[in-house]
């Protein structure tokens, strides 16, 4: 391509408060339309916003998280526009004076690491929710659902460092993953409590100054922000080289079409008419409190990958899968300290197999998340002293875990009730061993003429006929001692 890309990204995070950033209204997703409100985030005549102190906090954490400045002094403004889902007719938020400036998210992608500048965090209230057509039972006109009006966001401004729909989407895996971890925001895209706006632009390789910006609005899912970037950066090209000009302006997703489509020309921040909110007094922020906050913080999503590559040991795929939710690496880490204490690398490793393979294949069949699974750390740590012991084989261990996943039974008595107990006697093994050899005698002149693939279906034919009880070690060792003589 003749042509550089240059991307910023505006990402809107709900925040996980108990109640609205204006009102004591509850915070919950979901609700029968227009229960969830008061005078307050109805916009009543005389009533009057109170800031909700922990959307503060949260949106504090989020700053630190991302290596921001925290200002002790910060102001509301009213943000003028008009739309049916905003009763005010303005919207609050923060303008030239936010709560968060100058942090920076690292994005590695295969290897390669882009810092990528992020220009300020700021506060703001969410507008309510237009519901069209197909959603309405009458499946005509639309309706107003304000449930949603007042909900705390942190709106997280990016500089224009992206040069790829591939980075841009990783930047915004990587913000949702550490805005889970610290809490302050579930990240459920399909249901609106995170989304992201991309300004995209286009211009000569070498060039300084940025080409002319259109703004794709209101994607909510990594797929649609790559594949809307893609095809708008195709068009601005196909644009310019037919010798048409790029008007700055907003554009929707359509992901239906795969294009997109405009919405209206692009206004500047001078048409919103910001001022000062005067029913909100402007936040002055204790340094004593603000540091708090910071100390309360736990370790960041990049931080424990390190960790798990450095002290454990653990392949990088390994740890990026165990640190992509923060309730994964907990569990992985409780049932490491419950089982091995030293945390030696080779028992991590097996049970970061098991966890990854199993644990986490069942959490998806059975859509359960880890910390309600009946597979509790404990159990999973009786599970590995068990293989660790030889009591029970590996292909054992993963019907039993189906078992506990299903019934919450402590892995011993699943062993003892079914008689799985794994075949270690010499005796039993080497009467099963001659069986086979006898009953597979192609395959072993074959194995014995120098074909020692064939050993491994030997050696199915042994578990087979052991109901995959038979310790599979031992088996290899008789089996090639037999063969051999």
């Amino acid at each position: 391509m003749n042509y550089e890309t240059v991307i910023g990204l505006e990402v809107h995070a709900q925040l996980k408060t108990k109640t609205k950033l204006f009102c004591r209204c509850e915070n919950i997703y979901g609700q029968s339309p227009n229960t969830l409100t008061c005078p307050v985030c109805l916009a009543m005549p005389g009533a009057l916003p109170v800031t909700n102190i922990q959307a503060i906090e949260f949106a504090i954490k989020a700053g630190f998280a991302l290596g921001c400045e925290i200002q002790n002094h910060s102001v509301f403004s009213r943000k003028n526009y008009f739309y049916p889902d905003l009763p005010k007719g303005y919207q609050i938020s923060q303008f030239d004076l936010p709560l968060c400036l100058n942090g920076q998210l690292e994005v590695t992608i295969a290897d390669q690491t882009l810092n990528v500048r992020i220009q300020r965090i700021h506060v703001e209230e969410d507008a309510g929710k237009l519901l069209h057509g197909d959603n309405l039972q009458n499946k005509e006109g639309s309706l107003v659902d304000l449930n949603r009006a007042g909900v705390p966001l942190i709106e997280i401004v990016s500089h224009p460092d992206m040069r790829s729909a591939e980075q841009a989407a990783e930047y915004l895996r990587q913000l949702r993953s550490i805005l889970r971890y610290i809490g302050v925001c579930d990240g459920n895209m399909e249901e609106g409590s995170l989304r992201c706006d991309a300004n995209i632009s286009i211009r000569k390789p070498g060039e300084q100054t940025l080409g002319t910006k259109v703004e794709v609005k209101n994607m909510n899912s990594f797929k649609n922000v790559q594949k809307a970037i893609e095809y708008e950066v195709e068009r601005q090209v196909q644009f310019l080289e037919s010798g048409k000009t790029i008007i700055q302006e907003t554009r929707l997703w359509n992901p239906d079409r795969n294009i997109t489509t405009s919405m209206r020309s692009k206004e500047e921040a001078h048409d919103y008419r910001y001022f000062p909110d005067p029913d909100l007094l402007p936040l002055e922020l204790d340094t004593q409190w603000i540091e708090t906050i910071k100390s309360s913080l736990d370790e960041l999503p990049h931080a424990r990958l390190q960790r798990f590559q450095k002290d454990l040991k653990l392949p990088p795929y390994d740890a990026s899968i165990l640190t992509s939710e923060k309730e994964i690496a907990d569990y992985f880490e409780h049932t490491l300290s419950l089982y091995d204490e030293s945390k030696t690398p080779a028992k991590a490793k097996a049970l970061s197999n098991l966890i990854m393979g199993d644990v986490l294949r069942l959490s998806n069949e059975l859509s359960t998340p880890l910390h309600q699974m009946k597979i509790t750390p404990v159990h999973l740590c009786k599970l590995m002293n068990l293989i660790d012991e030889g009591q029970i084989s590996g292909k054992i261990a993963k019907d039993i875990l189906d078992d506990m996943a299903k019934t919450g039974q402590n892995p011993e008595e699943i062993v003892k009730e079914k008689g799985l107990t794994q075949i270690s006697d010499q005796g039993t093994l080497h009467r099963c061993i001659q069986e086979v050899i006898e009953n597979n005698p192609k395959q072993v002149s074959d194995f014995r003429a120098g074909k020692e693939k064939i050993l491994g279906y030997l050696v199915g034919q042994v578990m087979k006929a052991t109901q995959g009880k038979a310790n599979p070690a031992m088996v290899n060792t008789m089996l090639i001692e037999e063969l051999k003589k």
